[in-house]
């Protein structure tokens, strides 16, 4: 028996998976067909290559070095023979990176739970996957998080593949996947209950839910015959911060698997946008499936955002029907500082205080969700304006006004907090931006819209007086690229093609010190500007 494994062509071909169900896409990348043994698991005795030799004997060739028999004269054209027949080996898919940002809620917050607008766009705070495959005499994938300390190990043999590749719940690349199966759910448990057990069981809860999102990914887009990999994630996005730290991953863990099956052309330079797109939705359709087995009910939006970058509006007026969302796909690239108020806050507690408001003062209250709404649209129509420039101070003190806006009817709705406000006291002293709430509020961050060129010594007093009152601040991007890839993971640091690079490999990756060292290391954005070896599926109209 042999089973099917691809890899790129540049002839003209056609995917087998695309052969059995129609689909439509403007372009696919060509593959072609090899087979490949379904038992790829290490025998425990050693194997004998048996073949003819020039005088008519056998020679028996064991895979032990020292246990050659041969049984008949080797000669010259014996061994070419013996060359020529034997199995060529397959290339392995170099090392290589995806990358996917955070994101804030730019407008919108609480009136989006009501059924009004919001805004998300990414930030240019990401997540790194390094991909690195093993020999072949290794039958494991490894997951290692060291920013949570997570790591563990699986034999890809003993995983249930058996279930998930049933004719009955199968998945492809291209399927929609809006709910888990329990079966496979269940058929994952065992392979999940002995992830961190050493943890306490609120890390071990974290670990066990990445872990599942893996898995999951893994064993639906993968095969019994995928190689021995080591998946290793690091962030620059601070963790449990309402910045989509989890979908940055998810989105992150889905690119990679689905290169790895070679389902994705691209990202190059002239791939027309509607491929692009095609590209975009695959991968957000599986981060979605990561973010199902992390958090059980997703709203999608966070995944949608790390996935294509730039920004979305975001609307469910019923919650029985899936979300309409709207790419803003000409997002303008604006300076943000988002300063983590490093007070705990409850999503739900402060939905449901929002939700106490509106039943007592129910006139009021929609009153203030509907002009939220107001603001909401009028910045969507605002940055997709053609005269809209974000380097004039102009275009950015009208979009800062409605920030201010936004955040002060969030203050009427009771969800504001003293470490918020004094965010804004700060900023608004130093005169140097807009500052709103992001997110349910109650604590966790704000976020501040940078006038253009603020003076350096505003920024470091700022800083100074933040990290003395027990801030964390993070000056970034809003509405940065989304999903991108390093392949190989080699960066040019600025070095000519005869110089070659510098190699990502496994220690680098891992010893990177921190958010700065690993942005140092690999960061899209780097210490010198962008890093031209990444590249990004390109979305804009």
């Amino acid at each position: 028996m042999t089973s099917t494994r691809t890899l790129w062509s540049t002839t003209p071909s056609t995917n087998l998976a695309s052969r059995s169900r129609s689909r439509s896409s403007s372009s696919t990348a060509s593959l072609i067909v090899i087979p490949t043994p379904t038992n790829s698991s290490p025998s425990t005795s050693p194997r004998s290559l048996i073949m003819p030799a020039s005088n008519g004997s056998v020679i028996e060739l064991s895979e032990t070095p020292d246990a050659t028999k041969l049984n008949g004269t080797l000669k010259k054209k014996d061994l070419k023979h013996m060359a020529m027949a034997r199995k060529q080996s397959s290339p392995m898919m170099p090392a290589f990176i995806v990358s996917a940002p955070g994101k804030v809620i730019a407008f919108g917050e609480h009136a989006v739970v009501h059924g009004k607008k919001a805004i998300a766009a990414s930030i240019a705070l990401r997540s790194y996957l390094l991909v690195t495959a093993l020999s072949k005499s290794k039958r494991t994938i490894s997951l290692r998080f060291p920013d949570i300390d997570l790591s563990h190990t699986w034999d890809i043999d003993e995983l249930p593949w058996a279930i998930f590749s049933h004719p009955s719940k199968k998945k492809y690349y291209y399927d929609l996947v809006t709910s888990l199966d329990s079966d496979l759910v269940a058929a994952m448990k065992p392979h999940i209950a002995n992830v961190s057990l050493h943890k306490s069981e609120e890390e071990r809860k974290i670990h066990q839910n990445s872990a599942s999102a893996f898995l999951y990914i893994f064993l639906s887009l993968g095969s019994q015959s995928f190689p021995g990999c080591l998946y290793t994630l690091r962030s620059t996005i601070p963790i449990a911060a309402g910045l989509g730290s989890s979908a940055s991953i998810a989105v992150c863990l889905a690119g990679a698997l689905l290169l790895q099956i070679r389902t994705l052309s691209g990202p190059h330079p002239d791939q027309p946008p509607d491929e692009a797109r095609l590209q975009i939705e695959r991968i957000n359709r599986w981060a979605f499936v990561g973010e199902m087995c992390i958090h059980g009910n997703p709203s999608g939006v966070d995944n949608t955002v790390a996935t294509q970058g730039k920004g979305v509006v975001f609307q469910r007026p019923d919650y029985g029907k899936p979300p309409n969302v709207k790419p803003l796909w000409n997002f303008p690239e604006l300076p943000l500082l988002v300063i983590n108020t490093n007070q705990p806050k409850s999503t739900a507690f402060e939905v449901a205080k929002v939700a106490a408001l509106k039943k007592t003062c129910p006139a009021i209250t929609d009153a203030i969700l509907t002009a939220i709404d107001k603001v909401s649209e009028g910045a969507a129509e605002l940055i997709s304006r053609e005269n809209f420039n974000h380097e004039e101070v102009e275009s950015l003190e009208d979009l800062g006004k409605l920030m201010t806006m936004n955040h002060g009817l969030l203050v009427a709705l009771g969800v504001s907090h003293p470490r918020i406000e004094r965010v804004r006291e700060l900023v608004d002293y130093e005169e140097i931006g807009w500052t709103k709430i992001t997110g349910a509020g109650g604590g966790g961050c704000v976020i501040t819209l940078l006038k253009p060129d603020v003076p350096a010594e505003k920024m470091k007093r700022l800083d100074e007086v933040l990290a003395r009152e027990n801030y964390s601040n993070y000056k970034t991007t809003l509405g940065c690229d989304g999903v991108g890839v390093l392949m190989p993971a080699v960066l040019k640091n600025g070095m000519s093609d005869n110089d070659g690079g510098d190699e990502i490999d496994q220690d680098k990756f891992l010893n990177a010190d921190g958010m700065a060292g690993v942005e140092e290391l690999v960061g899209v954005n780097g210490e010198n500007g962008d890093r031209e070896a990444w590249k990004f599926w390109g979305v804009e109209d």
